[in-house]
Protein backbone atom coordinates (compact mmCIF):
# COMPACT_ATOMS: atom_id res chain seq x y z
CA UNK A 1 0.00 0.00 0.00
CA UNK A 2 1.28 3.70 -0.13
CA UNK A 3 1.13 5.28 3.32
CA UNK A 4 0.97 8.70 4.32
CA UNK A 5 2.43 9.00 8.34
CA UNK A 6 2.67 12.26 9.95
CA UNK A 7 4.88 13.16 12.68
CA UNK A 8 7.32 10.79 11.23
CA UNK A 9 10.34 11.81 12.69
CA UNK A 10 10.30 10.54 16.33
CA UNK A 11 8.52 8.40 18.79
CA UNK A 12 6.02 6.02 17.27
CA UNK A 13 6.37 7.47 14.13
CA UNK A 14 9.27 6.65 13.58
CA UNK A 15 8.93 3.13 14.87
CA UNK A 16 5.64 2.88 12.11
CA UNK A 17 7.96 4.21 9.47
CA UNK A 18 10.72 1.46 10.02
CA UNK A 19 7.75 -1.58 10.39
CA UNK A 20 5.36 -0.59 7.34
CA UNK A 21 8.86 -0.39 5.11
CA UNK A 22 9.67 -4.16 6.13
CA UNK A 23 6.07 -5.41 5.33
CA UNK A 24 6.39 -3.56 2.02
CA UNK A 25 4.61 -1.00 1.91
CA UNK A 26 5.57 2.68 -0.02
CA UNK A 27 6.09 5.18 2.74
CA UNK A 28 5.96 8.78 2.89
CA UNK A 29 6.60 10.45 6.41
CA UNK A 30 6.19 14.35 7.00
CA UNK A 31 8.66 15.99 8.62
CA UNK A 32 8.60 19.85 9.38
CA UNK A 33 12.25 21.55 7.98
CA UNK A 34 13.68 18.48 6.62
CA UNK A 35 16.65 20.32 5.98
CA UNK A 36 17.24 21.94 8.88
CA UNK A 37 16.15 21.26 12.54
CA UNK A 38 15.16 17.90 11.73
CA UNK A 39 17.82 16.93 8.78
CA UNK A 40 19.36 14.11 11.58
CA UNK A 41 15.69 12.87 11.84
CA UNK A 42 14.77 13.04 8.01
CA UNK A 43 18.50 10.98 7.24
CA UNK A 44 17.47 8.47 9.54
CA UNK A 45 14.26 8.01 7.88
CA UNK A 46 15.63 8.19 4.23
CA UNK A 47 17.96 5.50 5.20
CA UNK A 48 15.56 3.38 6.27
CA UNK A 49 13.66 3.64 2.90
CA UNK A 50 10.98 6.10 3.92
CA UNK A 51 10.12 9.56 1.41
CA UNK A 52 10.35 12.68 2.91
CA UNK A 53 8.21 15.46 2.42
CA UNK A 54 8.29 18.59 4.64
CA UNK A 55 4.89 19.34 5.86
CA UNK A 56 3.63 20.90 8.94
CA UNK A 57 -0.07 20.46 10.32
CA UNK A 58 -0.77 23.77 11.26
CA UNK A 59 -0.22 25.20 7.89
CA UNK A 60 -3.32 24.85 5.53
CA UNK A 61 -0.87 25.51 2.70
CA UNK A 62 1.89 23.23 3.72
CA UNK A 63 -0.47 20.36 3.79
CA UNK A 64 -2.12 20.75 0.31
CA UNK A 65 0.65 20.89 -1.08
CA UNK A 66 2.71 17.89 1.24
CA UNK A 67 -0.51 15.64 0.09
CA UNK A 68 -0.23 16.61 -3.48
CA UNK A 69 3.61 16.16 -4.36
CA UNK A 70 2.88 12.66 -2.31
CA UNK A 71 -0.34 11.77 -4.80
CA UNK A 72 2.05 12.75 -7.73
CA UNK A 73 4.86 10.53 -6.20
CA UNK A 74 3.56 7.37 -5.12
CA UNK A 75 0.36 7.67 -7.57
CA UNK A 76 -2.32 7.73 -4.92
CA UNK A 77 -2.78 7.16 -1.40
CA UNK A 78 -3.96 4.09 0.22
CA UNK A 79 -3.61 5.38 3.88
CA UNK A 80 -3.32 7.75 6.27
CA UNK A 81 -2.26 7.69 9.69
CA UNK A 82 -2.58 10.60 11.52
CA UNK A 83 0.05 10.23 14.39
CA UNK A 84 1.50 13.97 14.53
CA UNK A 85 0.46 15.26 17.92
CA UNK A 86 1.81 17.10 20.88
CA UNK A 87 0.42 16.33 24.69
CA UNK A 88 0.54 19.08 27.64
CA UNK A 89 0.39 18.76 31.21
CA UNK A 90 0.15 21.36 34.32
CA UNK A 91 -2.79 23.18 36.07
CA UNK A 92 -5.26 23.53 33.42
CA UNK A 93 -6.55 26.65 35.14
CA UNK A 94 -2.62 28.28 34.02
CA UNK A 95 -3.28 27.03 30.12
CA UNK A 96 -4.66 30.38 28.07
CA UNK A 97 -6.95 30.15 25.16
CA UNK A 98 -4.42 30.35 23.12
CA UNK A 99 -2.69 27.55 24.78
CA UNK A 100 -5.16 25.66 23.89
CA UNK A 101 -5.91 27.09 20.54
CA UNK A 102 -1.55 25.62 19.72
CA UNK A 103 -2.27 22.57 21.53
CA UNK A 104 -5.58 22.15 19.08
CA UNK A 105 -4.08 23.16 16.08
CA UNK A 106 -1.70 20.18 15.83
CA UNK A 107 -3.94 17.63 17.49
CA UNK A 108 -7.45 18.00 16.28
CA UNK A 109 -6.95 20.90 13.71
CA UNK A 110 -4.29 19.20 12.54
CA UNK A 111 -6.09 16.04 11.64
CA UNK A 112 -8.45 17.48 10.49
CA UNK A 113 -6.20 19.33 7.28
CA UNK A 114 -4.76 16.08 6.69
CA UNK A 115 -7.96 14.13 6.43
CA UNK A 116 -9.63 16.85 3.82
CA UNK A 117 -6.52 16.84 1.71
CA UNK A 118 -6.85 13.17 1.06
CA UNK A 119 -10.40 12.44 1.03
CA UNK A 120 -11.49 13.71 -2.49
CA UNK A 121 -8.93 11.00 -4.19
CA UNK A 122 -10.14 8.11 -1.51
CA UNK A 123 -13.87 9.09 -2.24
CA UNK A 124 -12.96 9.14 -5.85
CA UNK A 125 -11.33 5.10 -5.97
CA UNK A 126 -13.76 4.01 -3.36
CA UNK A 127 -11.54 3.31 -0.69
CA UNK A 128 -8.81 4.10 1.80
CA UNK A 129 -8.31 3.95 5.34
CA UNK A 130 -7.49 7.12 7.81
CA UNK A 131 -5.93 5.65 11.06
CA UNK A 132 -5.85 8.13 13.99
CA UNK A 133 -3.40 7.91 16.68
CA UNK A 134 -5.65 9.00 19.82
CA UNK A 135 -5.09 8.26 23.50
CA UNK A 136 -6.34 6.50 26.61
CA UNK A 137 -6.87 10.19 27.53
CA UNK A 138 -9.36 10.58 25.03
CA UNK A 139 -11.81 8.22 26.77
CA UNK A 140 -10.88 8.50 30.28
CA UNK A 141 -9.60 11.53 32.21
CA UNK A 142 -6.35 11.94 34.38
CA UNK A 143 -5.43 15.26 36.56
CA UNK A 144 -3.05 17.97 35.01
CA UNK A 145 -3.23 16.58 31.58
CA UNK A 146 -6.49 18.84 30.93
CA UNK A 147 -5.91 20.14 27.43
CA UNK A 148 -4.59 17.08 25.77
CA UNK A 149 -7.75 14.85 27.07
CA UNK A 150 -9.66 17.83 25.69
CA UNK A 151 -8.07 17.40 22.32
CA UNK A 152 -8.08 13.51 22.36
CA UNK A 153 -11.74 13.89 23.26
CA UNK A 154 -12.48 15.86 19.99
CA UNK A 155 -10.28 13.51 18.68
CA UNK A 156 -12.37 10.72 19.25
CA UNK A 157 -15.70 12.52 18.14
CA UNK A 158 -14.20 13.79 14.75
CA UNK A 159 -12.79 9.97 14.24
CA UNK A 160 -16.37 9.09 14.79
CA UNK A 161 -18.40 10.78 12.71
CA UNK A 162 -15.66 10.54 9.81
CA UNK A 163 -16.08 6.72 10.12
CA UNK A 164 -20.50 7.17 9.59
CA UNK A 165 -19.77 9.48 7.00
CA UNK A 166 -17.51 8.03 4.70
CA UNK A 167 -18.36 3.84 4.90
CA UNK A 168 -20.56 4.01 1.98
CA UNK A 169 -17.65 5.81 0.15
CA UNK A 170 -15.81 2.58 0.69
CA UNK A 171 -13.18 5.15 2.96
CA UNK A 172 -12.41 3.34 6.30
CA UNK A 173 -11.66 4.96 9.62
CA UNK A 174 -9.40 3.63 12.76
CA UNK A 175 -8.53 4.72 16.01
CA UNK A 176 -5.38 3.50 17.91
CA UNK A 177 -5.60 4.53 21.86
CA UNK A 178 -2.10 3.81 23.59
CA UNK A 179 -2.05 4.59 27.18
CA UNK A 180 1.45 5.46 28.39
CA UNK A 181 4.96 4.64 26.53
CA UNK A 182 8.29 5.55 27.50
CA UNK A 183 9.07 7.71 24.79
CA UNK A 184 10.10 11.54 23.77
CA UNK A 185 6.34 12.24 24.28
CA UNK A 186 7.47 13.53 27.88
CA UNK A 187 9.90 15.58 27.35
CA UNK A 188 7.90 17.42 24.86
CA UNK A 189 5.08 18.08 26.69
CA UNK A 190 3.35 21.73 26.48
CA UNK A 191 3.40 23.39 29.52
CA UNK A 192 1.04 26.55 30.71
CA UNK A 193 2.50 29.96 29.62
CA UNK A 194 1.96 31.54 32.55
CA UNK A 195 1.73 29.91 35.90
CA UNK A 196 -0.23 33.41 37.86
CA UNK A 197 -2.74 31.02 38.89
CA UNK A 198 -0.43 29.01 40.97
CA UNK A 199 -0.77 31.11 44.44
CA UNK A 200 -4.17 29.97 44.49
CA UNK A 201 -3.70 26.46 44.57
CA UNK A 202 -1.20 26.26 47.79
CA UNK A 203 0.48 23.37 47.83
CA UNK A 204 -1.23 22.02 44.64
CA UNK A 205 0.40 23.69 42.46
CA UNK A 206 3.56 21.51 42.26
CA UNK A 207 1.29 18.54 42.44
CA UNK A 208 2.00 17.98 38.53
CA UNK A 209 5.50 17.91 38.47
CA UNK A 210 5.40 15.33 41.43
CA UNK A 211 2.54 13.63 39.52
CA UNK A 212 4.97 13.53 35.95
CA UNK A 213 8.07 12.03 37.87
CA UNK A 214 6.11 9.54 39.77
CA UNK A 215 4.34 8.03 36.09
CA UNK A 216 8.14 8.55 34.33
CA UNK A 217 9.06 6.50 37.12
CA UNK A 218 6.16 3.88 37.13
CA UNK A 219 7.12 3.55 33.28
CA UNK A 220 10.80 2.65 33.78
CA UNK A 221 9.76 0.27 36.28
CA UNK A 222 7.22 -1.57 33.76
CA UNK A 223 9.27 -2.64 30.44
CA UNK A 224 6.36 -4.25 29.11
CA UNK A 225 5.31 -0.53 28.34
CA UNK A 226 6.96 -0.92 24.85
CA UNK A 227 6.32 1.65 22.40
CA UNK A 228 6.71 -1.38 19.54
CA UNK A 229 3.28 -2.85 20.49
CA UNK A 230 1.82 0.63 19.34
CA UNK A 231 3.62 0.06 16.48
CA UNK A 232 2.07 -3.34 16.03
CA UNK A 233 -1.59 -2.54 16.50
CA UNK A 234 -1.25 0.25 13.48
CA UNK A 235 0.27 -2.43 11.66
CA UNK A 236 -2.19 -4.67 12.58
CA UNK A 237 -5.38 -2.45 11.63
CA UNK A 238 -3.78 -1.53 8.62
CA UNK A 239 -3.37 -5.67 7.32
CA UNK A 240 -7.05 -6.22 8.29
CA UNK A 241 -9.27 -6.91 5.50
CA UNK A 242 -11.39 -3.34 4.86
CA UNK A 243 -14.91 -4.31 6.45
CA UNK A 244 -13.02 -6.73 8.90
CA UNK A 245 -11.46 -3.91 10.91
CA UNK A 246 -11.59 -2.64 14.29
CA UNK A 247 -12.79 0.75 14.91
CA UNK A 248 -10.70 1.18 18.28
CA UNK A 249 -7.82 -0.60 19.63
CA UNK A 250 -6.79 0.15 23.02
CA UNK A 251 -2.72 -0.64 23.72
CA UNK A 252 -1.74 -0.80 27.21
CA UNK A 253 0.26 -3.24 29.32
CA UNK A 254 -0.22 -1.34 33.03
CA UNK A 255 -3.82 -1.53 33.54
CA UNK A 256 -5.27 1.00 32.30
CA UNK A 257 -6.44 -0.88 28.88
CA UNK A 258 -8.45 -3.22 30.62
CA UNK A 259 -10.38 -0.92 31.97
CA UNK A 260 -11.17 1.52 29.06
CA UNK A 261 -11.80 -1.93 26.35
CA UNK A 262 -15.36 -2.36 28.00
CA UNK A 263 -16.11 0.90 28.13
CA UNK A 264 -15.37 1.10 24.03
CA UNK A 265 -17.14 -2.14 24.02
CA UNK A 266 -20.40 -0.50 25.54
CA UNK A 267 -19.93 2.26 23.54
CA UNK A 268 -19.83 0.39 20.08
CA UNK A 269 -23.39 -1.62 21.55
CA UNK A 270 -25.22 1.82 22.29
CA UNK A 271 -23.96 3.49 18.86
CA UNK A 272 -24.88 0.40 17.04
CA UNK A 273 -28.64 -0.01 18.64
CA UNK A 274 -29.17 4.10 18.27
CA UNK A 275 -28.45 3.66 14.52
CA UNK A 276 -30.64 1.03 14.44
CA UNK A 277 -33.53 3.24 15.92
CA UNK A 278 -33.15 5.85 13.21
CA UNK A 279 -32.57 3.82 10.18
CA UNK A 280 -29.00 4.95 9.29
CA UNK A 281 -27.61 1.40 10.99
CA UNK A 282 -25.91 0.66 7.61
CA UNK A 283 -23.61 3.81 8.09
CA UNK A 284 -22.00 1.70 10.70
CA UNK A 285 -20.80 -1.18 7.98
CA UNK A 286 -18.03 -0.03 5.18
CA UNK A 287 -19.11 -0.81 2.26
CA UNK A 288 -15.93 -2.57 -0.49
CA UNK A 289 -16.39 -2.05 -3.62
CA UNK A 290 -13.11 -4.11 -4.05
CA UNK A 291 -10.15 -4.77 -2.84
CA UNK A 292 -7.71 -1.78 -1.69
CA UNK A 293 -4.33 -1.69 -3.50
CA UNK A 294 -1.55 -4.12 -2.27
Amino acid sequence: MNILITGASSGFGTLMVADLIKAGHRVVGTVRDPNGRNAAAAENLNALGAEIVDLDVTDDASVEAGVEHTIAKLGGIDVLINNAGVGAHGLQENFSAEDFQSLFDINVFGVQRMTRAVLPSMRARQSGLIVNVSSLLGRVVLPFYGPYNASKWALEALSENYRVELSQFGVDVALVEPGGFPTKFASNLMHPSSRDRDAGYGAMANAPEAALQGFEDFLEANPQQNPQFVSDAVLSVIATAPGARPFRTTVDFIGMGDLVKPMNDQLAQATGSLFTNLGMADMLSLRVSAPEAA
